[in-house]
């Protein structure tokens, strides 16, 4: 059994409902709607934002759940869906999860709108059964994500980014949906906001360790679902690249400089540029930083009593560090 499949044990029967749940939240008056829409149902991933959803919500009510938690999962998936068919338009993206991306199919125009019409079902499950807390914590990730990702594309031309604005994208980036979901779990089932806030900052913390995690993909001499220096093909600024800019000689800096502006192409360069990195201890550093993460998130856990639900939580913070794609 795979270690996700693991994870999803105490809330199998939880994620089966759910699945039927969100397919009927999709649900249209037109035909081409149902037809996009059933196709990106098919293609679905891992699952690991409803499932932080659900096991939040376990954890902190000691097993307790209702239809506010299923409609709080699908409300992150509907969005978390929506911001994926915009992200592949924004990218120019064919392929998504080994799969035709939307827009590969069907057109810019035509993703573009299924995105909105996405982004509306969310909003108004929330709007039409009250659950405002629910809305909320979910909109602010959006403005969080979307905030993440023009701040990069800004840095990104430059490609001079500080460690602080490193973190800033990837919390904004990546951090701010997870934190969201593990929210959003503990609003659904009553939890205080103290409660409320603990989840998030325990979500923000295994998503920024996820992030870290896929820098370090980028250096990786295994195979894995990501070819090794793409990253740096692509000019994205990675930790272990950020930490070495900042703490190598001026002279290497601007060498490093113009190999991922002029030479971010060239199989060579960009292999000398992954052994320059290796070699300036920026590996070493991004572990550390990650493992940093992965603690902070395993001290919040420790207040909570042990249960099946604090088991798949820890499960999941190792998971995340120790993924091999």
């Amino acid at each position: 059994m795979n270690p996700v499949e693991h994870i999803k044990l105490p809330i199998l029967s939880e994620m089966e409902t759910f699945e039927k749940k969100f397919k009927d939240s999709m649900l249209s008056k037109v035909p081409l709607l149902n037809r996009i829409t059933y196709y990106i149902v098919r293609r679905k991933g891992k699952q690991m934002r409803p499932m932080f959803v659900f096991l939040v919500a376990k954890m902190v009510s000691d097993g307790g759940f209702d239809e506010r938690t299923y409609r709080g999962a699908s409300v992150v998936e509907l969005i978390h869906t929506a911001t994926l068919v915009h992200d592949d338009v924004v990218d120019d993206s064919n392929r998504r999860r080994g799969f035709f991306s939307i827009n590969a199919l069907w057109k810019n125009k035509i993703a573009v709108l299924v995105g909105d019409f996405l982004l509306s079902k969310g909003l108004l499950l929330s709007i039409d059964n009250e659950d405002f807390d629910i809305l909320k914590l979910i909109s602010i990730a959006v403005r969080e994500m979307s905030e993440g990702e023009l701040l990069q594309i800004e840095k990104a031309r430059k490609l001079d980014i500080t460690e602080e604005i490193y973190f800033d994208i990837i919390r904004q980036k990546t951090a701010t949906l997870i934190a969201a979901c593990c929210g959003i779990g503990a609003a659904s089932v009553g939890a205080s906001q103290e409660t409320i806030q603990q989840m998030r900052k325990f979500g923000e913390y295994i998503g920024i360790a996820f992030q870290i995690k896929d820098d370090l993909f980028d250096y990786s001499d295994e195979k894995i679902g990501k070819p090794t220096g793409i990253d740096i093909k692509e000019q994205k600024m990675t930790l272990p690249l950020i930490h070495t800019l900042n703490t190598c000689a001026k002279k290497e800096k601007s060498w490093l400089i113009n190999s991922i502006k002029k030479h971010n192409k060239d199989k060579k360069r960009v292999k000398e540029v992954i052994a320059f990195v290796k070699q300036s201890g920026g590996i070493e550093y991004t572990i550390s930083k990650m493992n940093d993460y992965k603690n902070k998130a395993l001290a919040i856990l420790e207040d909570y009593p042990t249960s099946t639900y604090k088991k798949s939580l820890l499960e999941m913070i190792d998971y995340v560090v120790e993924r091999k794609i």
